[in-house]
């Protein structure tokens, strides 16, 4: 249901702006595209099935932070005590002070340049201090986890999320079932990644959709 809603809000959103904007057809293709990625960014991180909370006004941003440390360490099953630098590098960063954590964990992996979960939490650390951009040192560090730890589903998993806030869907599918692979049946977190895939899925179809629309719309 929850997808109708928003489907019809977006008609009428974008419905009043085409009459704004009649006549201007590059004003109404940028429009359209800021729903779609609205609307994608909505599909794989929103949450329709979560009950409301009205009484909340606004949602502290280091919440997210603290969802994505605890998911890494339930993926990694690491004792998130083991290592000093992690400590305060996850600590840093489920404040949302993603510059600090990258100091930290530049430490981490630098004095353990194998250690895998401390070159994904850098990864994730550094999407975050670039306002969820892959840049090419996120990227280099989600290499290095993965290089550090090929058996676990984690990096894929990180990197795919990284990819799908950057609008690399395509490569973010490739990933997300490389880490469902890797994912054991019984994994107290198949269940959220199997659920991700079948968002990104829809999100697809949705895009193809209206790309095969507007190559109709050219060709008439």
């Amino acid at each position: 249901m929850i997808w109708v809603v928003m489907l019809g809000l977006a008609l009428a959103v974008l419905a009043v702006l085409l009459w704004l904007l009649r006549g201007k057809q590059a004003g109404w293709e940028a429009l359209a595209a800021a729903l779609m990625l609205g609307m994608a960014g909505y599909a794989l991180q929103g949450s329709p099935n979560v009950p409301s909370a009205p009484k909340v006004a606004t949602v502290p941003a280091h919440q997210s932070a603290d969802a994505m440390v605890q998911l890494r360490q339930k993926m990694e099953g690491s004792d998130p005590t083991a290592n000093k630098w992690l400590v305060v590098g996850d600590a840093l960063a489920r404040q949302g002070q993603y510059g600090d954590a990258v100091t930290i964990l530049r430490g981490a992996v630098q004095a353990q340049p194998n250690f895998g979960e401390g070159w994904l939490a850098l990864g994730n650390a550094l999407v975050g201090h670039a306002q969820g951009n892959l840049s090419p040192a996120a990227l280099y560090a989600f290499r290095k986890a993965a290089a550090a730890e090929p058996k676990s589903p984690a990096p894929a998993f990180f990197l795919g999320l990284a990819m799908a806030q950057a609008g690399r869907f395509d490569e973010t599918k490739g990933l997300w079932a490389q880490s469902l692979a890797q994912t054991p049946p019984d994994a107290p977190w198949r269940g959220e990644l199997e659920d991700r895939m079948v968002k990104l899925d829809k999100l697809l179809a949705m895009i193809k959709a209206q790309e095969q629309g507007d190559v109709a719309q050219v060709s008439r």
